[in-house]
């Protein structure tokens, strides 16, 4: 095997690619432009090939039907393990994936394995994520000599842990978390290990779904090294190799100069976790400072809250994705995203915090909240330097819902990441109003089928709508938040995790304003109507009969009331229990709006009031709109007062 010398790329500095003679491309990568561009984009089919057979065969929901799992190729060990190409799939799992690797596979020695063998490991410290996200790795030898890695992170339905599905806030350390595999092979030389598998499917439940994904994987794991040797077959070792090299090369470069347009300077921010899982007495605050020189940028963590007391801390690789995620939204969304994203990009940040934290106390299982509040601080901290090109901030928290229980006929039943506030809005940009219903910027999963949620779970989908007045106003306006209601038909076990219901994620940009907080409620069914389903209307006053779960609330409404409210703990209950006929329902937080809003143009908002997002009142209460009539009983009859808003916009504030 030949090791290839980039230096050539770079003989003139920080030589553009573009900007190479062909020669020296050739000697750099082992082959000309066209053949590197025709590598890249077979193997980039070759991923989105695993994807798809992946997807049409699991097994577990959460693959299914929300996309919870990535695919990537590495290089070898002897290039220093480089992430070349992705999946289009979860961005929590390829930022992490990389490093993941590396260390699994330095860990368990890389002369320790063979042809045919998968590579497994879900330890959070050693490869990022979570316990249920289990990393398979299979080598691609060429003569006796490992040339590559295809890999795949995968959400497990459940590793074991003191909660079915362990989707929860409340466990104190990792050893409530689930389940912890160290490198151990689970297929060796294409047999399966059965000691490995023992222990898997001795501690965890639902088995009968996470085989058949295992054993999907291993599938799409063997096409992945398959379609790897077909083009190292065609094009040559040298010419392959130097293909994963000129990617993230490529990434490197583009980060490099987008990172060169941001005003040199140190530039800090913040984002907030309401609390953790003990009580409310702790707010938790992730604090950066990004000091950028030239092409290259520092992101310091320190001054970070310490590691909470429970598992809603992230670890350091989540951090790097996570920063990785948000300088490539703000900066330049286009950036492929390889291990070359971040090579001008330094992190710093002290062990045992929020979002660096150390075992045994520091559990780590929802770590896409602390990493999302990196990326909010980030947000928080470039979008003043950014101007015109800020971007406004999404809904924040995943809210995740994970509930189980037993019908009347004893059938066990549970639901993951199906009826919380897991999707919501993104934040306005120069380009446009915000998307009313995504995933977290960092995130990039699907959202299950109403019917394929009620064919899971004992649940009828009542609800699932934009509410009004919840898009942070602006020149272009914030995505509005998602209001979702749900009816349960069987008594259940329900761990609710709304994280961001104090301050307003979805930040403004450029003078825009921030979307509003959402919350979280529980209606009781009333005795005597258990078996009649019931619709529960919008307005203010019928909140008094609910139990609040979580958000800013008036204490006697029981309704949002941001500024005068009370503050309610989502896990004042760490079990939130529901008879047969309750309904829950989420509001996520609003996404961010992006510039002044009286510049809205007059006929953007009269459209948002047509389609009711929102109010005749918000027109004129946040854009200085007077729009005349109803857009209920005649929206096509709604008209703007043009006088009237002249004055209301043109009157001192």
């Amino acid at each position: 095997m030949t090791t290839l010398d980039t230096s050539a790329a770079n003989a003139a500095g920080q030589a553009r690619l573009r900007d190479i003679s062909d020669s020296q491309f050739t000697d750099a990568y082992g082959c000309d432009r066209f053949t590197a561009a025709v590598i890249l984009n077979r193997l980039r089919y070759a991923v989105e090939h695993m994807s798809t057979g992946f997807m049409r065969e699991a097994f577990s929901p959460i693959i299914r039907d929300w996309y919870d799992f990535a695919c990537t190729i590495s290089g070898p060990p002897d290039h220093n393990y480089p992430m070349a190409v992705v999946s289009n799939s979860l961005v929590v799992f390829l930022g992490t994936l990389g490093d993941a690797v590396r260390n699994t596979v330095e860990e368990f020695g890389p002369e320790n394995l063979s042809p045919g063998d998968v590579l497994i490991c879900n330890d959070p410290y050693r490869g990022g994520t979570h316990v249920n996200d289990v990393c398979f790795i299979r080598p691609v030898f060429v003569d006796g000599t490992i040339v590559s890695f295809v890999n795949m992170r995968a959400h497990q339905l459940d590793m074991g842990g003191t909660v079915p599905g362990g989707f929860s806030a409340t466990k104190a350390n990792v050893y409530e978390n689930g389940l912890v595999i160290p490198p151990m092979l689970l297929w060796s030389k294409d047999e399966p290990v059965r000691s490995t598998f023992s222990l898997i499917f001795d501690n965890t439940r639902w088995g009968g779904m996470l085989l058949p994904d295992f054993k999907s994987i291993y599938q799409q794991l063997k096409l992945g090294e398959q379609l790897v040797l077909e083009n190292i077959a065609r094009y040559g070792l040298d010419a392959y190799l130097g293909t994963l090299t000129y990617a993230c090369d490529t990434s490197a470069e583009r980060m490099r100069d987008a990172i060169a347009l941001v005003p040199d300077g140190d530039y800090e921010g913040s984002a907030v976790i309401d609390a953790d899982g003990v009580d409310d007495s702790i707010d938790y605050t992730v604090k950066v400072t990004l000091r950028k020189r030239g092409r290259d940028i520092e992101v310091d963590l320190s001054g970070t809250s310490p590691q909470a007391r429970t598992c809603i801390n992230c670890g350091v690789l989540d951090t790097k994705t996570a920063v990785g995620v948000a300088l490539t939204m703000l900066l330049d969304p286009e950036v492929p995203f390889t291990s070359g994203t971040w090579r001008n990009i330094d992190l710093a940040t002290p062990p045992g915090t929020l979002v660096s934290s150390l075992p045994p106390d520091g559990g780590i299982m929802m770590f896409w909240e602390a990493s999302g509040a990196v990326v909010s601080a980030v947000f928080d901290a470039l979008n003043p330097a950014l101007g015109e090109k800020g971007v406004a901030g999404d809904y924040g928290s995943t809210n995740t819902h994970n509930a189980s229980g037993v019908t009347a006929d004893g059938t066990p039943w549970t639901s993951a990441t199906q009826c919380g506030g897991e999707h919501g809005p993104w934040g306005a940009t120069k380009e446009g109003d915000g998307d009313s219903y995504t995933v977290l910027f960092f995130l990039n999963n699907l959202d299950p089928a109403t019917e394929t949620i009620e064919h899971d779970s004992p649940v009828v989908m009542l609800r699932k709508e934009h509410a009004i007045d919840t898009g942070g106003p602006g020149t272009f306006r914030g995505g509005a938040a998602n209001l979702k209601d749900t009816l349960w038909l069987s008594e259940g076990n329900h761990y609710l995790s709304p994280f961001r219901t104090k301050v307003p994620s979805g930040v403004g940009a450029n003078g825009g304003e921030p979307g509003p907080n959402g919350a979280i409620w529980i209606f009781q069914p009333e005795d005597d109507a258990v078996d009649r389903p019931r619709m529960i209307g919008t307005s203010p006053e019928v909140y008094s009969d609910s139990v609040p779960v979580a958000g800013v609330l008036d204490p006697e409404t029981k309704a949002l009331d941001p500024d005068a409210g009370v503050y309610h703990y989502f896990a004042s209950q760490q079990v939130w229990q529901t008879k047969t006929g309750s309904i829950l329902r989420c509001l996520t937080n609003g996404g961010g709006g992006w510039g002044d809003p009286y510049v809205r143009e007059p006929e953007r908002v009269l459209a948002d009031v047509r389609n009711e997002y929102v109010s005749v009142a918000g027109a004129a209460r946040d854009y200085g709109v007077v729009v005349i009539g109803d857009p209920r009983s005649d929206p096509e009859g709604l008209r703007i007062d043009v006088e009237a808003t002249a004055a209301l916009r043109n009157r001192p504030s």
